[in-house]
């Protein structure tokens, strides 16, 4: 495929989630005081699907489609790290969200809520992945 036709499916895949995303704003339960960002956004519903929940499951499946569409436009070669395996951005990622996955619980049992130092944490940490191993 040319330059032209894939930045317009980078593009129109931008606009998707842009799309998504205002939809989860604008499904935000909200009263005379404004948003009501931990209210459910499904009354009755069997999952408490709240706007940080709605929206974490947003960052992962927007994260492993972009994360497909580099490895189908660019496409690279395993590297080897400090962990001495090869690895691909895909296996990068993995090992990011397992490991930040693991950061926030320790974060929890540690120190409790919240986790705003925990998710810093988790960003250094996903640097760390992304450049070194």
């Amino acid at each position: 495929m040319n330059a032209s036709r894939w930045n317009s499916i980078f593009i129109s895949l931008f606009a998707a989630m842009v799309a998504l995303l205002a939809f989860l704003v604008w499904a935000t339960p909200r009263n005379d005081e404004g948003f009501q960002w931990f209210d459910p956004m499904i009354q009755g519903g069997w999952m408490a699907w709240t706007f940080p929940v709605a929206l974490f499951f947003y960052i992962i499946a927007a994260l492993l489609i972009t994360f497909t569409l580099l490895a189908i436009r660019y496409p690279e070669t395993p590297r080897r790290g400090i962990l001495r395996i090869e690895t691909t951005r895909g296996d990068r990622l993995f090992i990011t969200l397992l490991g930040s996955a693991f950061i926030n619980l320790a974060w929890l049992f540690f120190f409790g809520a919240p986790l705003t130092w925990a998710l810093i944490l988790c960003l250094l940490y996903a640097f760390a992945v992304f450049r070194w191993v």
